[in-house]
């Protein structure tokens, strides 16, 4: 990678991480188009910092926030992450015992395979977008007033989430958000809750990341070499991700929402474009 590339995919990362547009797809297609590997250990530890300067910004932004909620917000987080877990792992064991090993024949099946394909990403993208589309399409005004999160409303957002993790192009703020106002959830606490979820599960998916790839690495990956390019990655994707927050909250609660929808339906047909052409 050069250093264009890295700032570059660090824009892009910074930015859509925090949109509703699936930060994921976008930096597969990006890669791509630069002919980079997203399976190679530069990318996935520049990843790894990415989505490390992206949590910063999400702290920063929503710290002042926060600090004025209760107790029971953070419990409601803590039970919507567990019911995440459950489903997550439950819907990744099953996809790659049952899907890539038993009916596609893999001799060992990893989730991670499915991430690099296109028509996968798109339909994904497509899903997710058609979702926003219909949430934001339903309020007939840009309303900040709705229902308290209860314990109904934090169990159905962490299922909702949980099935999301393993598809690459299902954004999991848009269908957190979504699903949120969808149950009558105020705009602003849905938002709250979406990032809070993410706080708390970014730290995990960032280990378990670094752990695949020190198992993958060989002798000859010389770590001094990404370090550089990480640490400037996760600069750039804190700042673009800082200013895609206050972006996001603008559209949010003036009831822009379906725009988001609108975009990611058009960036799923872009996607299964690039399949088609092969990428």
């Amino acid at each position: 990678m050069n250093w264009l590339q890295i700032i570059l995919l660090s824009l892009v990362q910074g930015a859509a991480e925090l949109l509703p547009v699936s930060s994921s797809a976008h930096v597969i297609v990006a890669e791509k188009m630069m002919g980079l590997d997203p399976s190679s250990p530069a990318m996935t530890f520049l990843l790894v910092m990415l989505h490390t300067g992206t949590m910063g910004a999400v702290l920063l932004y929503f710290w002042p926030r926060w600090k004025k909620l209760d107790l029971e917000f953070f419990k409601r987080v803590l039970v919507a992450t567990a019911v995440t877990g459950v489903i997550g792992l439950a819907l990744k064991k099953g996809i790659e015992v049952v899907i890539l090993e038993k009916l596609l024949g893999h001799e060992k099946g990893e989730i991670e395979s499915l991430f690099k394909s296109l028509p996968l990403i798109g339909a994904a993208l497509l899903g997710v977008g058609l979702l926003i589309t219909w949430t934001g399409m339903r309020e007939s005004s840009p309303s900040k007033n709705g229902k308290a999160l209860n314990l109904a409303h934090s169990v159905w957002i962490g299922m909702i989430q949980g099935l999301c993790l393993p598809f690459r192009g299902f954004s999991r703020s848009g269908s957190t958000i979504s699903t949120g106002m969808l149950l009558g959830v105020s705009r602003p606490l849905a938002e709250d809750f979406s990032f809070a979820l993410a706080v708390v599960l970014t730290p995990p998916v960032v280990l378990k990341e670094l752990y695949r790839l020190m198992k993958s690495t060989t002798s000859d990956v010389h770590w001094s070499e990404m370090v550089t390019p990480g640490l400037m990655g996760m600069f750039f994707s804190f700042f673009a991700g800082y200013f895609a927050l206050r972006w996001l909250s603008s559209w949010l609660e003036s009831g822009r929402w379906k725009y988001f929808g609108f975009y990611c339906i058009m960036a799923s047909c872009g996607v299964f474009a690039l399949a088609w052409m092969g990428f």
